[in-house]
């Protein structure tokens, strides 16, 4: 799904392919072993002010759901919790809070990955510059060591919203990961990216040596030196449809 700018409502077509896209991510994220029994959560922003999104329903496994299964959400709709197809309270909190204040923030993945959430839970998580795929994330991820247990209060919320500044990555001490995008190919590559990145990063620890971290110089010219290589995440997007598709295609249901 390519960038363009956004109506104040999407048209049917594109919410439908918006739901498509979506649920891709949900897909690919279990085949990747990124989810957590059926909790974790994807959103996606339908209207201009980011305040109508979409999101996984409560508890679904990722490895199942559909397009048609995706809620519609309002962050303003301060009844939402009473509905009986209620979005999971800490999804709500963390999506709500956020899509109702940033409205740039079109898509939103959050996950507990395993090497992302084990660099998560280091005193410093710090997503060090050692190779190509660490320093692609230099200058654009933001660290919050603000852990207060599980974010399903309104307070929690906020603070979490206003902990991304304007980073689009943020490793979540103690917790896992977010990532947000224009579109889902791009937040979906930066997740993909972020776990690549923290493996790496995981691993060289694991060898007690010291590590040969960038210079802030050399790491600016090579995070730099991504910025052409941007599109390749809607290639890459496409191709693990593709292979959905030859799968199991019900994700577009």
């Amino acid at each position: 799904m390519n960038a363009h700018p956004r109506p104040s409502e999407l048209t049917a077509d594109e919410t439908q392919s918006l739901r498509v896209d979506l649920a891709a991510a949900f897909r690919l994220a279990a085949q990747f072993d990124w989810h957590e029994s059926v909790g974790n959560h994807f959103s996606a922003a339908l209207s201009a002010d980011g305040k109508k999104f979409l999101m996984n329903p409560r508890w679904r496994h990722f490895g199942e759901i559909r397009a048609s299964d995706l809620l519609i959400l309002n962050a303003d709709d301060s009844g939402v919790m009473a509905r009986p197809d209620a979005p999971d309270p800490s999804a709500w909190t963390i999506h709500g809070s956020v899509h109702g204040r940033r409205p740039e923030v079109r898509v939103m993945l959050h996950c507990h990955p395993p090497y992302a959430t084990a660099l998560a839970s280091l005193k410093d998580p710090d997503m060090k510059p050692v190779d190509q795929n660490t320093v692609r994330f230099f200058g654009k991820l933001g660290i919050d060591l603000g852990f207060g247990g599980i974010a399903d209060d309104a307070a929690e919320g906020q603070r979490l919203a206003a902990a991304f500044g304007n980073r689009s990555v943020i490793i979540m001490g103690n917790h896992g990961v977010t990532v947000t995008g224009r579109t889902v190919d791009e937040a979906f590559e930066d997740l993909y990216f972020v776990e690549r990145a923290a493996k790496i990063l995981v691993l060289a620890y694991s060898t007690d040596q010291p590590l040969n971290v960038m210079s802030d110089d050399l790491a600016q010219k090579t995070a730099d030196g991504w910025l052409p290589y941007n599109d390749q995440a809607f290639a890459h997007f496409d191709y693990l449809k593709r292979q959905l598709d030859k799968t199991d295609p019900s994700y577009r249901d």
